[in-house]
């Protein structure tokens, strides 16, 4: 594995991980209540503009995966998508990276 390839791991394991840690630590405190969590996020305006910021970035990169993965034919790739959405973007980014820069045998 090339030093690049360990960085995008790297950080893709960083990003599933840490935001879970503050998400599961939020869900210990208020229960699993998605709306409350939707609502949290938009509590101001900065936190709103962040919201839409990721939303957009995550939209972005699963059209990016999508056209990439018809073209290249690398399927495993798909299983970024549903690492932005459920995880988050700083998760499915580098995974596509990572998954992007395989040798393919």
């Amino acid at each position: 594995m090339s030093a690049l390839r360990g960085v995008y791991l790297a950080l893709a394991i960083w990003g599933a991980v840490h935001p879970m840690y503050w998400f599961v630590t939020w869900f210990r405190k208020n229960g699993f209540d998605i709306g409350l969590m939707v609502d949290a996020w938009h509590v101001n305006a900065a936190s709103s503009g962040l919201v839409w910021d990721l939303t957009i970035a995550a939209i972005t990169l699963t059209v990016w995966i999508c056209s990439e993965v018809w073209v290249r034919r690398n399927w495993l790739a798909l299983i970024a998508i549903p690492a932005t959405f459920c995880i988050g973007v700083s998760c499915g980014l580098p995974l596509y990276l990572f998954l992007r820069t395989r040798a393919i045998t």
